[in-house]
């Protein structure tokens, strides 16, 4: 019995952490280039336009992730057609990460050498081949990244578990702690601790073998 609650809640947890993981990284990297690319000085050298979207960003990032679940149940009911459950909890997963991912993405294009931007314009390159070399350059530092979201919307989801998202964080609230079953609650921990360890060593080792590439 408890071993099917935890293979359920388990499935439910990565579903929610993968997708909202890639809704993040296909939003956030576009907007993590465009935060680089228009810092004063660089590619498109618009500050103000930096400013505008550095400021939206944090202020996104400031919510609180229980606040931001429960000021978007709305949109989750309007376009899911339900506020609870495992793909309710997507959309203000992916919401909450975009901001995050955009901000390491930005810090990871910011590792790039001004030496080579510099040598990749002076021969004629456009706008979009030097961020896309860019993007090359800063690769394993992109997936190091995309490490870190992954394991951090563990972590959210979990949350997420105490508003009826599903998942493990839902298992070891409602019938962990709620219903009074410590073992549920202790081998719903145990297993999200093993998922993060998992993800960690596979983004570690996907990392190591980019860099050991890239030299």
């Amino acid at each position: 019995m408890i071993s099917q609650m935890l293979i359920q809640a388990t499935l439910e947890t990565l579903y929610m952490v993968f997708v909202a993981s890639f809704l993040a990284v296909v939003f956030g990297l576009p907007l993590g280039v465009l935060l680089l690319v228009s810092k004063k000085g660089h590619l498109l050298n618009k500050p103000l336009l930096h400013k505008i979207l550095d400021t939206s960003i944090n202020m996104t990032r400031s919510f609180p992730f229980i606040i931001l679940i429960i000021l978007l149940l709305p949109l989750s009911r309007f376009l899911i057609g339900t506020s609870i459950g495992s793909s309710a909890s997507i959309i203000p997963l992916a919401i909450s990460a975009i901001p995050f991912v955009a901000k390491l993405f930005e810090n990871s294009l910011m590792e790039v050498e001004h030496g080579k931007i510099e040598t990749t314009l002076s021969l004629g390159a456009s706008h979009l081949e030097v961020i896309k070399m860019m993007l090359l350059e800063s690769l394993p530092s992109l997936v190091n990244n995309i490490t870190i979201t992954l394991i951090s919307l563990i972590g959210y989801s979990a949350m997420a578990g105490a508003l009826g998202a599903g998942g493990l964080g839902d298992l070891a609230i409602r019938i962990g702690y709620q219903s009074y079953r410590g073992d549920v609650l202790f081998y719903a921990v145990v297993v999200i601790i093993v998922l993060v360890q998992i993800i960690q060593s596979v983004g570690d080792y996907v990392v190591k073998r980019l860099r050991k590439n890239k030299y």
